[in-house]
C-alpha cells in the first residue's frame, strides 16, 4: 500500500481579545480531492490542553477505507499559539473559542459542506456542541468517544474509580490536595497509578499517548483554568459543563464508544445513547479511555463501517 498523502499547516485565527496574532497548526493525512477518497474525518482531541498526537492512530482509516484525516491542535496546545498570559482567564478560555477554532478550520480547508467528526472525551464535547447547537447542514456522522454527556456525572465517575485504588495511593492524593501541592512529583506519580488503570492499561504507555498528554505539563494554561488540578476535584467552568438538554438536538447518525475501565463510565455517557435521535452504542470489553489504541483494529473497524455506511 502506498504512504498516504500528508500535508501540515496553519491556518490564522482571529481572537480579538488575545492580543496578538493566533494560528491554528493542522496535519492532513490523505487527498481530500482525489475522486477515490471519502468524505474527510475531523478528529478532534481531548484535555483540554492536550495535542492531537495520540490521535494519528486514526491514519488506519485512511488506509483501510480511503478516508482523508484532518487532525488539529486547539489554540493554547501543541503546534498552535500559546497563551500563557491567560492563565486564570476564565473570560477568554470559553467553549465559544474552541467552537469558532473548529468552524475557522473547516472553511479555510473548504471541507464545512460535507464532513464527519470524532471527538475523543474533550474532543466529544466540542463535537457534541458543535452538532446541537449549529446543527451544520455539512456535518453527516459524528462519533463520540469516551466522551462525557456531563461533568457532574464525570466526577462521580473519577471518584468511583479512585475509591477502589490502593489506601496509599489514595492517602498521597488526599494529602497533596488538603495542602494545595497538586503540583508535586508524589502527587502525579498517584494519579499515574490512576491513569494506567483508567486512562490507558498499555504498558508501557504508547508514546503518541505520552506525547499527547505531555502537553498538559508543557502548557497547563487551558487544562488548569478550564479544568482545574486534576480529574477528582474540577475547579473551572467545565464543572458545569452538560449537554443533557441539548443532546436531543443532534440530528445526524451518531456512534457513542466507550470501555469497560473507561473513565467515561456507562451512566457518564448513558444521556447521550437516551436522547440523540439516530444514535448507536458499542462498549469495548478489554479497554480504559484510549480504546483506539487498546482493542485498535475491533475499533477501526466499528468506526470505519459507520463511517463509510
Amino acid at each position: 500500500m502506498s504512504p498516504s498523502k500528508v500535508v501540515e499547516g496553519e491556518v490564522d485565527f482571529v481572537v480579538p481579545t488575545a492580543g496578538k496574532p493566533c494560528k491554528t497548526w493542522y496535519k492532513i493525512i490523505g487527498d481530500l480531492t482525489a475522486p477515490t477518497s471519502r468524505r474527510p474525518l475531523v478528529a478532534l482531541h481531548g484535555g483540554p490542553g492536550v495535542n492531537h498526537a495520540y490521535l494519528l492512530i486514526l491514519e488506519d482509516l485512511t488506509k483501510t477505507q480511503s478516508i482523508p484525516l484532518i487532525v488539529y491542535d486547539q489554540i493554547g496546545t501543541g503546534y498552535s499559539t500559546h497563551l500563557p498570559e491567560k492563565m486564570g482567564d476564565t473570560t477568554f478560555w470559553t467553549e465559544q473559542l474552541f467552537l469558532d477554532e473548529l468552524d475557522n478550520l473547516l472553511t479555510h480547508l473548504s471541507v464545512q459542506k460535507d464532513y464527519d467528526l470524532l471527538g475523543h472525551s474533550w474532543g466529544g464535547m466540542l463535537g457534541s456542541r458543535h452538532a446541537a447547537i449549529q446543527q451544520p447542514k455539512g456535518l453527516k456522522h459524528l462519533v463520540l468517544a469516551s466522551t462525557p454527556a456531563d461533568m457532574g456525572l464525570w466526577v462521580v465517575s473519577q471518584n468511583a474509580f479512585r475509591a477502589q485504588l490502593p489506601l496509599d495511593v489514595q492517602d498521597i492524593l488526599d494529602k497533596h490536595e488538603k495542602n494545595g501541592t497538586t503540583d508535586s512529583e508524589e502527587y502525579q506519580a498517584a494519579v499515574g497509578v490512576f491513569y494506567s488503570r483508567h486512562l490507558c492499561t498499555i504498558k508501557p504507555m504508547p508514546g503518541p499517548v505520552l506525547e499527547g498528554f505531555g502537553w498538559i505539563q508543557k502548557d497547563p494554561t487551558v487544562y488548569l483554568t478550564m479544568n482545574g488540578p486534576s480529574e477528582f476535584h474540577i475547579t473551572g467552568p467545565l464543572k458545569d459543563w452538560s449537554m443533557i438538554k441539548d443532546a436531543h438536538k443532534i440530528n445526524v447518525p451518531t456512534l457513542v464508544l466507550n470501555g469497560r475501565y473507561d473513565q467515561a463510565q456507562d451512566p457518564v455517557v448513558a444521556p447521550f445513547f437516551s436522547e440523540i435521535p439516530r444514535v448507536k452504542w458499542v462498549t469495548f470489553a478489554e479497554s480504559s479511555h484510549m480504546l483506539h489504541w487498546e482493542e485498535r483494529e475491533r475499533y477501526m473497524s466499528i468506526v470505519g463501517n459507520f463511517l463509510v455506511d
